[in-house]
């Protein structure tokens, strides 16, 4: 009998190659991780069961070409990311353009406390705030990329990704004190 427990580099192969359990287990050990990477870019839970299928689809074509250098996680999370953003690029075609100047939030600079604030219910504020906040706040601070790769993804200049992370920022901010996750002093 074979056993259970196999490497990441025996699990790619035998998804590779085609065998269906192997390509179950796959999925259910990165499903939940994926799903919440989804949750943070899409405006529902729908969509981002979309994307998760969509951005699984992608994995399983593209996993021949996995070289072992590297997280395999961080690789499936880059396919889901940029499957996110693809969905996001489709949207705007659909939506009216708001002018981003329209909204102006005045709030005092203070240090941003998250330690007290639950993921869930960070994940819900986050998901309140407009599409094209949502997608810098999450690609900068939660991605890592540089204002100038997010512009380059988005097609937007620097400064747009610059403001719309400030904007974001100030966003959650208030959020954050209007459903009292915080206290107004800890903004």
């Amino acid at each position: 009998m074979e056993s259970v427990f196999m490497t990441e580099e025996q699990l790619v192969k035998k998804c590779v190659s085609g065998d269906a359990t192997a390509q179950k287990a796959f999925y259910d050990l990165y499903a939940n991780k994926m799903m919440g990477v989804c949750l943070r870019y899409m405006k529902d839970h729908d969509e981002a069961q979309d994307v998760l299928q969509d951005g699984f689809i992608k994995v399983f074509n593209k996993l021949p070409d996995f070289v072992s250098k590297g997280s395999l996680e961080g690789w499936v999370r880059r396919i889901m990311v940029n499957t996110a953003l693809d969905q996001y690029r489709k949207n705007l075609k659909f939506q009216k353009n708001v002018e981003i100047d329209s909204v102006d939030y005045k709030l005092e600079k203070s240090q941003f406390i998250l330690e007290t604030i639950h993921a869930e219910d960070l994940l819900k504020i986050i998901r309140t705030i407009p599409e094209g906040y949502r997608v810098v706040f999450n690609l900068f601070a939660i991605e890592g990329y540089s204002h100038k790769e997010i512009a380059e993804r988005l097609g937007v200049t620097e400064s747009t990704s610059k403001s719309q992370y400030s904007r974001a920022k100030k966003m959650l901010r208030k959020l954050l004190v209007d459903n009292n996750l915080v206290e107004a002093g800890e903004r």
